[in-house]
């Protein structure tokens, strides 16, 4: 296969390991470009107090280690302020603009820039739910969609959670819609061990004060077994392709030459 070249679009510092860490090894094993672009600086990120003032620049440090462990070749912070998860959105920090205030289209114009620059031929993004519901992933579902229309020939895959997983996670105040069908299942179980490594680069989001671990910490700590269902899987849907009846999904990002 020709090389070719992946941008994963992503909302957190973090997310890009949790939902394509396995996807994005794979490509970059495989010979591909892969590139990663993080909207916000996950300033909100839940952690311990230890980083107060600080986590945004720490979490770029470590979304900078994450990639590398995945063989990300470019990452690139568009440094909108984290949004939260609460059903309020904080005032913008002086200097910036929380990521769920910003223009779509401004932001779309941005990606689609280093989409043309770069000779993307995938762009992963988000599904309409943002997986679960979470202000600053469903705003990158909307730049990613706009972005696609603006750097045609660029084929979108959206990141497709399951609903159990984002029934559990959501937020209370938020009402999950009903996805784009999945189109795409990648085992990516042969990079567990490095989208483990990938995850928990992210010390900060390990890091609680109280006495129960975080999710995050757990999620990597589970019998070998549970973490290949949980993390050895990654599905996407392309709206602009369903599957026909009885076709079976992709087992890959990038269609065989």
């Amino acid at each position: 296969m020709a090389p070719r070249t992946l941008l994963a679009l992503h909302a957190h510092p973090d997310d890009e390991a949790l939902l394509t860490g396995g996807t994005l090894a794979r490509a970059a094993d495989e010979g591909h470009r892969v590139v990663l672009v993080t909207a916000t600086d996950g300033a909100l990120g839940l952690t311990s107090g230890r980083y107060a003032g600080e986590l945004a620049a720490v979490r770029a440090a470590e979304l900078r280690a994450s990639a590398a462990i995945l063989g990300v070749a470019r990452v690139e912070q568009l440094s909108y302020a984290d949004s939260g998860l609460g059903p309020r959105v904080l005032p913008d920090p002086p200097g910036q603009v929380r990521f769920v205030r910003a223009d779509v289209d401004e932001v779309a114009a941005a990606v689609a820039e280093l989409l043309r620059e770069e000779s993307v031929d995938v762009l992963l993004s988000y599904d309409i739910n943002g997986g679960y519901g979470h202000p600053d992933h469903v705003q990158v579902h909307r730049v990613g969609r706009r972005a696609a229309e603006l750097a045609p020939g660029v084929r979108l895959l959206e990141v497709a959670v399951s609903p159990r997983v984002a029934r559990v996670m959501k937020p209370r105040h938020v009402r999950l819609e009903t996805p784009a069908p999945v189109t795409h299942v990648l085992d990516t179980t042969a990079y567990l061990d490095r989208k483990r490594r990938a995850i928990r680069a992210h010390a900060s989001q390990l890091h609680s004060d109280g006495p129960v671990p975080r999710n995050v910490d757990l999620l990597t700590r589970l019998p070998e077994r549970v973490v290949r269902r949980s993390l050895g899987i990654e599905r996407f849907a392309e709206p602009a392709a369903p599957l026909r009846p009885g076709e079976p999904p992709a087992d890959a990002v990038f269609p065989v030459d």
